[in-house]
């Protein structure tokens, strides 16, 4: 599976590293009415909001990982974990742990290929301890994790944007607090990363 992630990759890579396209008509993305302020003002923030149980996030998955190898430093990449649903919450503080122990990189691909190709519930708090001992983390340190302040903390800051951005599925991209954009206002997942460049360049200009 890992081979065939990364085949994916090389062969999405070409058309992502193309100029911009031009969707100065306005297709292509919704603006958000009130811009929401982002981290570094001086890069252009450009934010997936996802979940792991998301089929339409793991074939996304691909192109994100081959448009991040086209980025400049100037483009500031997040991911934020959604909870729309009771399911969701379990796989957001997941990926809050992998993040706080410092192996967030080591465990995306693979959470997204146990869920969505294994088909492995991966929706409690022991079950996801033993995922997560693949990667040498005890149970007690997982749980200690799972249920820290510094998780609940996460989870109520990207609660708090993801409202503020008005998403309301996912995956859904946001650029620089301005713009979102998802499949369906891209015309098909295979476009979001082409109307995200376009956004970036607009941006940049803007500075």
């Amino acid at each position: 599976m890992k081979k065939l992630f990364s085949a994916l990759i090389l062969t999405l890579l070409i058309p992502l590293t193309s100029y911009a396209q031009d969707y100065s008509d306005g297709h292509g993305y919704t603006t958000i009415p009130t811009p929401v302020r982002t981290e570094d003002p001086s890069k252009v923030e450009v934010v997936e909001v996802f979940w792991f149980g998301c089929p339409h996030c793991f074939h996304l998955e691909p192109y994100t990982q081959a448009w991040k190898k086209t980025i400049s430093n100037d483009v500031d990449f997040k991911y934020l974990p959604a909870v729309f649903g009771r399911n969701w919450l379990a796989h957001a503080k997941a990926f809050y742990v992998a993040e706080l122990l410092g192996i967030e990189g080591k465990v995306h691909e693979d959470l997204y290929n146990a869920i969505n190709v294994k088909r492995e519930r991966l929706n409690t708090e022991d079950s996801l301890a033993a995922f997560f001992a693949n990667y040498g983390v005890s149970k007690a340190e997982f749980k200690k994790q799972y249920n820290s302040f510094a998780v609940e903390s996460r989870l109520s800051q990207a609660d708090a944007k993801i409202r503020s951005y008005g998403v309301r599925g996912t995956p859904t991209l946001v650029v620089n607090g301005k713009y979102l954009v998802d499949a369906e206002t891209a015309d098909g997942s295979e476009n979001i990363y082409k109307v995200v460049n376009y956004l970036i360049k607009k941006e940049e200009q803007n500075k």
